[in-house]
Order: C-alpha cells, then sequence, then structure tokens
C-alpha cells in the first residue's frame, strides 16, 4: 500500500509540475504577444497645443494695400480676424500661442470692435496707436494691452521700407513675450480655446444643405473683395485680396487656411465721428458659414457679452467642429456680399458639341 501510495503521489506531484511549466509558457506567451504589439501614439493637434495653459497674443495687423505686400506672419497664427474698418478697408487680428515668430506685422492701431475678440481668446492685445473708443475702452475694460505709442521695446521700424511711418512698425513674439513680463501681465490663462477642433479630419460633404466651396468671395466694400481658393490636393485655401495672391513678405508664400468662418454682422457709422470710425453689432446672433475641405454649410453665431466667447453651430443647434489647421474668421458686414462657387464646367469642345 505504502508502495502504490507513494507511486500515486509522485504522479500527482509530476502532474503539477508539468501544469506549472505550461502555466508560465503560457503566460511568457502572452507576455511577448502583448509585448509585440505595436504602440500607437495618442493624436494631437498640430495648430495649437490644447493642454497648454499659454496666454495667447492678439495682434493688430494692418491691410491696407500698399502695407500689404511687406506683411509677415500670419501664416504662424492659429486664428486671423478680418474686419472692416473707415474708408471701407478692412484690418487683421491675429492670435499666436507657444509659437516663435520673428517678424509680425505692420501693426496698426486699435478700433474697439476688436477688444471683443482679445478677449474672447483671453488675450494679450498689441497695437500701435488707437482710435479714441478703444483707448476709452481699454482703461475701461482693464484689457493688458502693448501700445507702440508707449511700448516702444516691442517694436522695431523698418524705415528702408518705401511705405509712410504709420506702415512700418514691426513686432515678434520674443519682443512681445519680454515687454508682457515686464509689465507683470499673467502669462498664462484657464480660458478654453474658442474653437473646437478635431484631431480627425471632418468633412461637410454629408452635411444637410452643404455645398460644394472651391472659390470663395467676400465683398467688404467696393474697395476689399477677400477670396480664397481651394486646393483639392492640399486641402487648404489659398488667400487673396482683390484677386491678387496674399502673400508673406519675408516667405514669398501665400497664406492659406484651413478652416474659414464667415460671421454676417451688422455694421454702422459712429456718430459724430469725423473719421468715419464703424460700430460692429457683434453681441447678440446672426448667421454664416462655415467652410472647409471644399465644402460650405450654413452655420449660426451668437457673442453674449464683450468677454464672452462667440459660439457657431450647425442649423441643428449642434457646435461645429473645426479642422486642425489655421482658422479664418471673417466678419462680413451684411451689407457685403458673400459669393460660393462650385466646380467649374468647362465648355465643350467643338467635337463634343457635335456629338
Amino acid at each position: 500500500m505504502k508502495k502504490k501510495s507513494k507511486k500515486i503521489l509522485f504522479i500527482i506531484v509530476s502532474m503539477l509540475l508539468i501544469l506549472s511549466g505550461c502555466s508560465k509558457n503560457e503566460n511568457k506567451e502572452k507576455e511577448k504577444t502583448n509585448n509585440d504589439k505595436p504602440v500607437v501614439a495618442e493624436k494631437k493637434l498640430k495648430i495649437i497645443d490644447e493642454e497648454s495653459n499659454t496666454r495667447p497674443y492678439a495682434v493688430m495687423i494692418n491691410n491696407i494695400a500698399v502695407a500689404r505686400k511687406y506683411q509677415s506672419g500670419l501664416d504662424d497664427a492659429y486664428i486671423v480676424y478680418e474686419m472692416i474698418v473707415e474708408g471701407g478697408i478692412t484690418r487683421l487680428l491675429a492670435l499666436y500661442k507657444d509659437a516663435n515668430v520673428d517678424r509680425i506685422g505692420s501693426v496698426r492701431s486699435s478700433r474697439h470692435y476688436y477688444l471683443d475678440y482679445a478677449l474672447e481668446n483671453d488675450a494679450i492685445y498689441v497695437h500701435f496707436g488707437w482710435s479714441p473708443q478703444a483707448q476709452s475702452d481699454i482703461k475701461t475694460l482693464g484689457i493688458n494691452n502693448i501700445n507702440g505709442i508707449y511700448d516702444d521695446s516691442a517694436f522695431v521700424r523698418e524705415s528702408k521700407l518705401p511705405v509712410s511711418w504709420e506702415h512700418n512698425a514691426f513686432t515678434s513674439t520674443k519682443k512681445i513675450t519680454a515687454v508682457a513680463k515686464n509689465k507683470g501681465y499673467r502669462m498664462t490663462s484657464d480660458k478654453d480655446t474658442l474653437l473646437n477642433y478635431s484631431v480627425d479630419e471632418i468633412s461637410l460633404e454629408n452635411e444637410e444643405e452643404k455645398q460644394v466651396a472651391n472659390k470663395v468671395d467676400i465683398k467688404y466694400s467696393n474697395s476689399v473683395i477677400t477670396n480664397y481658393e481651394y486646393n483639392e490636393k492640399e486641402k487648404v485655401y489659398y488667400r487673396s485680396v482683390n484677386n491678387v495672391e496674399h502673400t508673406d513678405y519675408v516667405t514669398k508664400k501665400q497664406y492659406t487656411a484651413k478652416n474659414i468662418i464667415i460671421a454676417y454682422i451688422d455694421n454702422s457709422y459712429i456718430s459724430n465721428d469725423d473719421k468715419g470710425r464703424q460700430n460692429i453689432d457683434n453681441i447678440g446672433s446672426g448667421i454664416g458659414y462655415y467652410i472647409t475641405d471644399g465644402y460650405a454649410i450654413p452655420i449660426t453665431w451668437s457673442k453674449s457679452g464683450r468677454k464672452e466667447q462667440t459660439v457657431y453651430k450647425k442649423k441643428n443647434g449642434e457646435e461645429i467642429k473645426v479642422n486642425d489647421g489655421s482658422t479664418y474668421i471673417q466678419i462680413c458686414p451684411t451689407s457685403g456680399k458673400i459669393t460660393i462657387e462650385g466646380p467649374t464646367v468647362e465648355e465643350p469642345t467643338v467635337e463634343e458639341s457635335a456629338e
């Protein structure tokens, strides 16, 4: 019996050892399999770092024809606003965040309604001079600003350019940072990013009320028509003004936009202003378009206060998401005209007509 018991015990122990060895081998195989799996990197936005709390800069950019040919720095901005000013011309407000840009400008004077768009992005506002309305509002609203009239170390004069003095002041992100820190401005922000970006490509092709948008013309006045033409291969819109390519003076490259947001907003003349300065009714709501990757859809916009962010929604009430890339926000007067064109149809040849 003892011999038989020992034999049975030996068999049991042997089986346990075998099972234990198999289990270890299985675990090793599992570990090997898991280790062999490719590590998929998390997708991140390229246009901005959404996890960064760096406070952006909002810079007033000259856009009059004589100065436009010497412009620089728009291709490094993540958002550019375009709005009308007196005389039927436009100025730009370019936003920079975590960017290293050596030449931005030329920089021009402030208008009070541009402040609302600096405020909605919690940006340090950079300008060279101001209108009486802007001067008053900057003080009343307590806006952190850098004004070339007083903060000349933030700017450099490019006096060799063949333009008058009001068109030759330029800045850089390095200069802005130095002056902002010296003035004791807050350099971080906890405000949400204005737009909802998507790391995955968004197509409007299946949206209701979409239309093909290969060419977009935005008429601000008889003096300024902003043009965009879609490049299907690069999936961006090339920007022109009055059908003249809008290019960077340093890089010689034409500016492009991944996203175009158009907001129709009423404008009017300020009473008793001998310069013809404007008001725009941007507190409230209205209509517009969102355009990307060759398609446009109608949208609505709403802004509840000067510091509150503008919200852009589809007709169904869903907030829009935008593609990863630069965005031009075109604040267009309701008196202006927007033309969105689809594919160009070539005229048939003689042979085709005969058929």
